[in-house]
């Protein structure tokens, strides 16, 4: 059904656009330095998280790749929302912190039922 196609590419599409942008600012904002400073991760950290999310969102974006692939990339985005939340309120970061965390782990979860539904689709019209 191209509502299916539809919603899966406007989540997945969002979802992605925010991942790049913060692997963008995590290696050129200065201020990122303090963040992850804040929330008590080490440097190092930053430059690995954002080449991983920029990996992630390609694998994502990129429709020939084998499903085990995407799978892999849902599961890691979703520990990495969740632990991105905890060290938030480790922190004692303000609410809007986790709320803005739980905005993108929504996307993510909608982006993932829609991927299923599209190949399930996919693969069915294969077969008639």
């Amino acid at each position: 059904m191209k509502r299916n196609k539809i919603i899966y590419w406007i989540s997945t599409g969002l979802f992605c656009a925010f991942l790049l942008l913060t692997s963008i600012s995590y290696l050129t904002d200065p201020s990122f330095v303090n963040i992850f400073k804040h929330l008590g991760f080490p440097q190092y950290f930053r430059v690995e998280l954002a080449i991983a999310k920029i990996l992630g969102v390609l694998i994502l974006l990129i429709s020939r790749l084998p499903s085990r692939f995407k799978e892999w990339c849902y599961v890691g985005f979703g520990i990495t929302l969740i632990s991105g939340m905890i060290a938030h309120i480790n922190s004692g970061d303000s609410v809007g912190y986790i709320f803005n965390v739980i905005f993108w782990f929504i996307l993510l979860i909608i982006s993932y039922i829609y991927w299923h539904k599209k190949i399930t689709e996919e693969a069915s019209s294969a077969t008639i």
